[in-house]
């Protein structure tokens, strides 16, 4: 395996002639012909998939692929309609998740199942309670059984503290944690390192090694290729619900992954930054803060630019961001708007001092699952389809406006009528993008914007982002992916502890190990 950390690391530039290997392992788990179909529409064709013990298997595709239905079946979430499974030679038959979990087979879903009301503790050993002699809960014992798990992860989560009150990134931990408490033999992780640090990940990776020292295999499902290289031993490439490649990793190149997921040649470069200076001040953050003890943050924001902030979870990015806007109160809030004072004490005041906002987490708080794309759009856009008298809703106009957003963003779907959450995850992106444009908007907030999307959609909203700025927008994104941050930025913010630590302006030399000096606090030592 290759040695090194996530954010460093790349394949070889072109593969190379196959490598003397020792013989595989016999084959732990086989999937043969497995097909899956949903009404009328088939999400796996005919898939092939061989897990051998003790090794790590990437399985990669865009979304929309027929990954995580692959791996639900494997763990006995959904039942196929052809094919079969192969459990140490013999075949079984998944009835439910209970079959699969008496194998040994763990599945972190990309989806958490956590309970909001009921504590880290509690989560962990949710189904699985540990009992007193006299069967009532032993909350203690269940408290420093799963302290001994989340010290293995290496987090300092306290493991009485409600589910609801944690960041999207400690949930993931939570999520992790449940899945590490049984003995598994083999463990699926779909997406873990989506909302994790460039540190939190290399964390999750010495576990995740760990584990196949001990004999575990590993399906590890990822969008980002440079983890795949760091980790895994062979990959299988999903596209369209068939097979297009698969082998070593040590035989493939970025390259050639990129074409077995998207079928074409994809220009991953980050576009080009803007040759022009900036723009006037579009929004000067005076004095910003959130609670009476914590520190005062500043800073301006210009036409033209993209306002990188990076910082590690837990640095406050996306917290000062909420008061920002208005969707929590801050202690001190003054705000100037191209010069002006303005008051923004609720999201709707931020909307209308034309700030727009695509948050952290699209499904909890971007979107209306159940509610189609075009009435996702169009919550924003109301006044603009609204009879200027009547107060009803032009309906032509209306589709006109839709049609409008999903060509311009190239929002893959049926039709505008479609349920939002039958989308993948890049295109529900793409909505909440849409939802954010709204006619008034001139500053857009961008909070981890190409989390768990495929290399293909990333690229798409990326040329997006730099071409709002020459539009004139201002754009501020927040990322935990160091490389998207250097990147696209044209002056990058780094927090800590609530407080920022520096701004890198225009034309001063960056690199991922400078911004992790000062998002750890390094520069003070």
């Amino acid at each position: 395996m290759k040695s090194g950390g996530p954010s460093g690391l790349h394949g070889p530039a072109d593969p190379g002639p196959p490598s003397a290997r020792a013989p595989l392992p016999d084959p732990l788990l086989e999937l043969r012909g497995i097909t899956k179909h949903f009404g009328g529409v088939a999400a796996l064709h005919a898939v092939d998939l061989t897990l051998h013990r003790g090794r790590i298997l990437a399985l990669l595709g865009e979304n929309g692929a027929g990954k995580s239905t692959l791996m639900k079946i494997l763990s006995g979430v959904y039942r196929a309609n052809a094919g079969s499974i192969r459990f140490e030679g013999r075949e079984v038959v998944f009835r439910g998740p209970v079959d699969a979990h008496a194998l040994g087979i763990a599945i972190i879903h990309q989806e958490f199942s956590l309970v909001p009301h009921l504590d880290v503790a509690e989560n962990i050993f949710l189904g699985r309670e540990r009992v007193n002699r006299v069967g009532a809960c032993a909350r203690r014992e269940m408290r420093q059984e799963a302290q001994v798990v989340l010290d293995r992860l290496g987090t300092h989560i306290p493991v009485n503290a409600p589910v609801a009150q944690l960041s999207v990134a400690e949930q993931q931990f939570v999520e992790i944690a449940k899945a590490l408490l049984r003995e598994n033999r083999v463990l699926i992780m779909d997406e873990p390192t989506a909302t994790l640090t460039p540190l939190e990940t290399e964390r999750l990776f010495r576990v995740i090694r760990d584990l196949k020292a001990a004999g575990v295999s590993v399906v590890f499902i990822s969008h980002h290729l440079e983890e795949i290289f760091a980790l895994a031993d062979e990959v299988v490439c999903l596209r369209d619900g068939r097979v297009v490649g698969a082998g070593p990793v040590e035989e493939c190149s970025r390259d050639s992954l990129i074409r077995w997921m998207v079928g074409r040649d994809v220009n991953h470069a980050y576009p080009p930054k803007a040759d022009a200076p900036p723009g006037e001040s579009v929004l000067e953050v005076r004095c910003l803060q959130r609670k009476p003890r914590l520190p005062e943050v500043a800073f301006t924001v210009r036409a033209g630019e993209i306002l990188g902030i990076a910082g590690l979870v837990g640095s406050g990015r996306t917290k000062m961001i909420r008061a920002l806007i208005g969707a929590d109160r801050a202690h001190r809030h003054e705000v100037d708007r191209r010069g002006v004072r303005v008051k923004i004490a609720s999201p709707a005041d931020a909307r209308r001092a034309g700030i727009g906002l695509v948050p952290e987490d699209r499904k909890q708080q971007g979107l209306v699952p159940d509610a189609s794309v075009a009435a996702n759009i169009l919550l924003a856009h109301l006044r603009q389809v609204c009879h200027p008298r009547w107060r009803f809703v032009d309906r032509v106009a209306a589709a006109e406006l839709v049609r409008g957003h999903l060509r311009a963003l190239a929002v893959k779907t049926n039709s505008p009528q479609q349920p939002v959450r039958t989308l993948s995850g890049g295109n529900q992106q793409k909505v909440v993008l849409a939802r954010a444009l709204s006619p008034e908007c001139r500053i857009l907030i961008l909070d981890e914007p190409t989390r768990g999307i495929d290399v293909g959609a990333k690229a798409e909203i990326h040329r997006l982002m730099r071409e709002l700025t020459t539009r004139g927008f201002a754009v501020i994104m927040i990322s935990s992916e160091l490389p998207e941050v250097i990147g696209l930025s044209d002056r990058v913010m780094v927090m800590r502890r609530q407080r920022i630590e520096r701004i890198f302006e225009r034309g001063e030399p960056i690199t991922a190990e400078l911004i992790m000096t000062y998002a750890t606090g390094g520069h003070r030592v």
